[in-house]
């Protein structure tokens, strides 16, 4: 591959585009729930910077700013939700339980896990801000004593897993409801998660990206909880 267009400060920008464009067009012609455009982009990418022998940061050097639009994309989640307020105010009580179910849910499997696995207190307070978005989970880290790097990595992961196997999971018991479908996505999923959310329908994604906000902020809360009591 040409060096001088490896080196670019555009080349990892230009090249995720690309590639997440042509994951999304297979995604809509095979309408297979496992060939995620995330997941495609993320494996493609990958494979092109090892037989490339290209260096993480050459490519980050451009894909970075990609980084900058998080902010405003997440903004315009607001926008659905307003459309769908009704919806909102009639389900807000089972919205926030679910949600807060969902988080408490996430904090005793990490517990369980981080025990079962013999994984130092480190890795479970780093574990445990996986499900909200990355920029509120390193902060979350850094307040407990965890290692950022791993949990960007859980972030990550937990996502692209989310908003593979949701379609797939919502099928198998039967989830038909919008909003608990929303919900799910936004809470196990964060960002990700509500890619899928908005392929399934407005509302679904209108409700994922509300759960996205409110999981952040339940997670600040109870995070600190539960790392006091088992991994302080």
């Amino acid at each position: 591959m040409n060096e001088m267009l490896i080196n670019s400060a555009y080349f990892g920008f230009i090249i995720t585009i690309i590639i997440y464009y042509l994951s999304v067009q297979i995604k809509n012609k095979t309408k297979i729930s496992l060939l995620n455009p995330l997941l495609l982009t993320t494996i493609i990418i990958v494979a092109i910077l090892l037989l490339c022998n290209i260096k993480y940061d050459t490519y980050n050097n451009g894909a970075k700013y990609i980084s900058y639009f998080l902010t405003p994309t997440t903004v315009c989640l607001a926008i659905p939700l307003y459309k769908k307020v009704k919806i909102l105010k009639k389900n807000i009580i089972a919205i926030i339980s679910g949600i807060i179910s969902g988080v408490v849910a996430n904090a005793v499997v990490i517990v369980v896990l981080v025990k079962i696995f013999g994984m130092s207190n480190e890795i479970g307070a780093s574990l445990l801000p996986k499900s909200i978005t990355a920029p509120i989970a390193i902060g979350v880290a850094d307040e407990l004593g965890g290692l950022s790097s791993i949990t960007v990595f859980a972030v990550i992961l937990s996502g692209i897993i989310g908003a593979v196997i949701a379609p797939t999971i919502f099928k198998i018991l039967k989830i038909k409801d919008e909003v608990s479908q929303g919900l799910a996505c936004g809470t196990a999923a964060h960002g990700s998660g509500t890619t899928t959310a908005l392929e399934l329908g407005e509302v679904q994604g209108a409700i994922s990206g509300l759960a996205i906000s409110i999981t952040g902020l339940i997670t600040t809360v109870v995070a600190p909880i539960v790392n006091n009591m088992f991994f302080g």
